[in-house]
């Protein structure tokens, strides 16, 4: 499943070609992908214009000039294909290779921009368990994709404050807290365990001793919060995680995971200069965790 850098990052390859486009023409080639598409889909988008292309936890959000948001979800095979100017290819070497069966072309949006020449953006998605789904503007905040998600981790607003009273009086491994989307929104397995080598805490300590008894963040807590905005930044700069299917949608390989830290690094010494430990990989709530047992404590 791409996580939040991937999905930013696709994000700002696509904010060129749509931002400030209107929708021509909508296609859908099936009526279904996880879920059933948007009765009307072609109908309620066709001849709006968007306004902005942001994103919310993984979530890339088109919003329109009829007061619509287009919530997009990539799932775990989906991407998005530019096509402009005459050509479908899209530039850029790939480790492994993209999607190029047409027939996983499921939606495909024809874009007339006023300033710039027109371009169509592809979804295509093998496995299907990406979505969108079209939501009033104002609604959003309470639709239920969107009414419990926590803390975006790219700005400010993640401190350690903010995570206070949120780990307060719990007894959970700090791993599981942390992959809680109502604590944090977006963040997924892989930057929760850099996350924490760089905060030296070990995935198996309770959140709850992250909090002073008065209820405030801890020194540790607000390095950990530090420390999280700083792993998404690096992974977000350096294009994502490129893992499995995903790639950024200009065609660029991401490159975060030739220098991550204890992911997938199992038996293999710790790269803090002078731990002498080794990576461990247990299993937490089905998911891998990787870390240093000698210097997360």
């Amino acid at each position: 499943m791409p996580e939040l850098p991937e999905v930013e990052t696709v994000r700002r390859g696509l904010l060129p070609v749509m931002e400030g486009a209107v929708f021509q023409r909508v296609t859908a080639n099936r009526p279904d992908l996880r879920f059933p598409l948007p009765e009307r889909l072609a109908e309620r988008l066709e001849g709006t214009r968007i306004e902005a292309l942001s994103r919310r936890a993984k979530y890339l959000l088109a919003e329109t000039s009829a007061g619509l948001v287009l919530a997009m979800h990539l799932g775990m095979s989906g991407s998005f294909r530019i096509e402009a100017d005459g050509a479908s290819d899209v530039p850029g070497e790939f480790l492994y290779p993209r999607s190029e069966n047409r027939l996983h072309d499921h939606v495909r949006f024809d874009l007339h921009h006023p300033d710039r020449p027109g371009a169509s953006v592809v979804f295509n998605d093998p496995r299907r368990f990406g979505y969108m789904t079209l939501i009033e503007r104002a609604a959003l905040a309470d639709h239920p994709h969107f009414r419990a998600l926590g803390i975006e981790p790219t700005g400010n607003a993640l401190s350690g404050a903010s995570l206070a009273p949120r780990f307060a009086g719990r007894a959970a491994p700090l791993k599981a807290v942390l992959l809680d989307q109502s604590v944090i929104a977006g963040l997924g397995n892989i930057y929760v365990c850099e996350a924490l080598w760089r905060a030296r805490l070990s995935p198996r300590r309770s959140a709850g001793t992250l909090v002073a008894k008065a209820g405030g963040p801890t020194r540790r807590l607000d390095e950990l919060a530090s420390h999280i905005r700083e792993t998404i930044a690096d992974a977000i700069q350096a294009g994502g995680s490129t893992l499995r299917d995903h790639r950024q949608v200009d065609g660029d390989l991401g490159y975060f995971q030739h220098s991550f830290a204890v992911y997938g690094r199992e038996d293999e010494p710790c790269l803090r200069p002078s731990c002498r430990g080794v990576v461990k990989r247990i299993v937490q709530s089905g998911r891998s965790t990787f870390f240093c047992p000698l210097c997360q404590r």
